[in-house]
């Protein structure tokens, strides 16, 4: 299973520029827990759009996959979501650590209350990591847009700034959590949020930026 995510990688990394040979993966992780993994349902095929159209790239549908499935192994990268409490089991916890060090890569948007509950679960799967700030210089800054003040802010809840936090193992990050920013309501529908056309532009920019980088670092 490692050598096909190995391969998987690397197919990505052979077309950097997103050619129309390459073909990617992206998943919509569902966890346990009672949290509401299901948030957002038009975020990620509306970032899937942008980034075939932008980038340009060629990314399929978007599908669900559970944490504990063999089949996240087949996914470039999952992106998880919600607002609430967070469970995965041992086994799941297992599956998902192998699935981050054989290459793949999880993006965590807090869709607001879920920070609480994703720290503590990551620690499970990761307890010799902790969580640590990426500078604006970080180049998932600056992959295909460039965001010089770091991760963009989307959604008003508590009058705190955006921040980006990373999980780092040997040193390549894994896991890339979006807090404080709500980068999945910018992406959804417009009537949704009634996001701004400036707003939803830097939330899909951002989000193309992510993609990008779980496919070339």
């Amino acid at each position: 299973m490692r050598n096909f995510i190995f391969v998987l990688v690397c197919v990505c990394i052979s077309f950097v520029g997103f050619s129309q040979k390459t073909s990617v993966k992206i998943g919509v992780l569902k966890y346990g827990g009672g949290g509401d993994w299901y948030a957002n349902p038009t975020s990620v095929p509306n970032l899937i759009d942008f980034c075939n159209k932008q980038l340009p790239a060629t990314i399929a549908p978007s599908s669900v996959v559970e944490v504990g499935s063999p089949d996240l192994f087949t996914y470039t990268m999952v992106h998880m979501t919600g607002h609430g409490n967070v469970v995965f089991s041992p086994a799941e916890i297992q599956n998902l650590r192998n699935y981050l060090i054989s290459g793949g890569f999880l993006h965590i948007d807090d869709n607001y209350g879920m920070n609480t509950f994703i720290r503590r679960e990551m620690k499970k799967v990761f307890p010799e990591l902790e969580f640590v700030e990426l500078s604006p210089q970080h180049p998932i800054y600056s992959q295909a847009y460039s965001f010089p003040k770091g991760l963009p802010k989307i959604h008003e809840h508590d009058g705190k700034p955006a921040q980006g936090y990373g999980l780092i193992f040997e040193n390549r990050l894994l896991c890339y959590y979006t807090y404080e920013c709500d980068l999945g309501d910018g992406w959804e529908d417009k009537e949704v949020h009634n996001n701004s056309d400036a707003t939803r532009a830097k939330a899909l920019q951002m989000g193309a930026n992510i993609v990008k980088y779980a496919c070339v670092r």
